[in-house]
């Protein structure tokens, strides 16, 4: 009874002496031993580390590889980390359309990957980014994200998108458009999605089809917080300048 009665007054002893998880808690070191707790790392450092804004953008091979090219222009000329997936068809289209080859146009990004690299980084949610632009989008991709069925590295990028509600913005690019066009539409945004047919702008009396695209690829990056300085904006009627003959 005497040893009994010494034990637990020896316990309760041990646990007023000290606080449970002092620097010196056995039962926080390595191995059993008594060791000092490290200090915490600066959240800043750890958590949350500096980078430059990212973005994915994926090329279909849908008319209009000139919004694409010119989208990735902008981002460099911003300092924006760019990862960029183009299809089969997208080299295709790039090279009927533009004089601009694969190599040059994998040049404007900062990563590139291969279709068929479901590996790649962004085919992840533990990859973090600030969202994705798949410019232009054929009704082929569309359709593809919008059942989920992501049999390559673009569809799977928009996946992620949607399942970590990122920003995903889908230049469509079709006309005219099909009921089961309009329904995929419809339904992907519902589902958080963009759509973003890039149709010019007129008010902005453009003076060539650089004007226009490159108007249209600045909404485009409004959606994602990117305001340039590079088009005309919207600033209601002047009609000291602008008088109507």
């Amino acid at each position: 009874m005497v040893s009994r009665v010494s034990l637990s007054h020896q316990r309760r002893n041990a646990s007023s002496s000290k606080p449970r998880f002092s620097k010196h808690n056995p039962y926080l070191s390595s191995h059993g031993h008594s060791g000092a707790i490290p200090e915490p790392s600066s959240p800043s450092s750890t958590y949350a580390p500096s980078r430059p804004k990212r973005l994915v953008v994926g090329v279909t091979g849908a008319t209009g590889t000139v919004f694409a090219i010119r989208l990735l222009e902008i981002l460099r000329e911003l300092g924006v980390e760019t990862h960029v997936v183009m299809s089969k068809w997208a080299l295709a289209t790039g090279k009927y359309e533009t004089p601009m080859l694969d190599a040059d146009v994998r040049q404007l990004a900062t990563h590139s990957y291969s279709p068929r690299d479901l590996s790649a980084p962004i085919a992840s949610g533990s990859f973090v980014h600030d969202g994705m632009l798949v410019v232009p989008c054929s009704m082929k991709t569309l359709a593809a994200v919008r059942t989920g069925y992501c049999d390559d590295l673009i569809s799977r990028a928009a996946d992620v998108c949607l399942k970590e509600d990122r920003r995903l913005l889908l230049a469509v690019r079709e006309t005219p458009l099909s009921d089961v066009h309009l329904d995929n539409m419809l339904h992907l945004r519902r589902a958080g999605a963009v759509i973003f047919p890039p149709v010019p702008a007129f008010y902005t009396r453009p003076k060539s089809l650089d004007d226009i695209i490159t108007q249209s690829v600045g909404r485009m990056l409004d959606s994602f917080g990117i305001h340039t300085d590079g088009f005309e904006r919207w600033d209601g009627f002047d009609w000291k300048s602008k008088q109507m003959s």
